[in-house]
């Protein structure tokens, strides 16, 4: 999962609460970045109160920060952000993207990239809340548009409106 380490609207917080319930009803494991503030202390929190199993994957010098989450399932304590993303990657099947600011939008259109340039076939879904992505998904539309961006890749650019719907379409995929 990525998302913010901010708080975010009050909508994003129901929204990746009912992200954690849904995880843990279907058995699924977290995979996030093992902060304990912002969306994604709501997330950990929200998933461990449902009785799911949270991993999280966080840089040395957050944790020094004390950022950390410090009652997860399992904490990895990995020294760069690069390691970061590469362990979250090894760790999770799919991935679903909330709402965030730049961590949050590298590390999806990293995850994407790695699909185009056929570096793996995990999916990801994006949890559009109350519109969130909207914008993003019309500045692709726009890069197909100007000849930049191929329509097929363009694809796997995927929204979702609410929790089942997303897990629905990584299954899916």
């Amino acid at each position: 999962m990525f998302l913010s380490s901010s708080g975010g609207r009050p909508a994003d917080v129901a929204a990746i609460e009912a992200l954690a319930r849904e995880l843990a009803a279907r058995d699924l494991e977290l995979v996030y970045g093992g902060a304990h503030r912002g969306l994604m202390g709501v997330l950990a929190d929200a998933m461990l109160a449902a009785g799911g199993k949270v991993i999280g994957v966080i840089p040395r010098a957050l944790v020094e920060l004390e950022v950390a989450h410090t009652r997860l399932t399992e904490l990895h304590v990995v020294d760069t952000m690069h390691q970061r993303k590469a362990l979250m990657h090894e760790l999770a099947d799919a991935f679903v993207v909330g709402p965030g600011g730049y961590g949050t939008i590298e590390e999806a259109f990293e995850t994407l990239t790695g699909i185009q340039l056929g570096y793996h076939a995990k999916p990801i879904v994006f949890l559009d809340v109350e519109g969130f992505w909207t914008s993003m998904a019309a500045f692709l539309d726009h890069a197909v548009v100007a000849e930049v961006l191929r329509p097929e890749v363009r694809a796997t650019f995927r929204v979702a409106p609410t929790a089942g719907d997303a897990l629905d379409l990584l299954a899916a995929w």
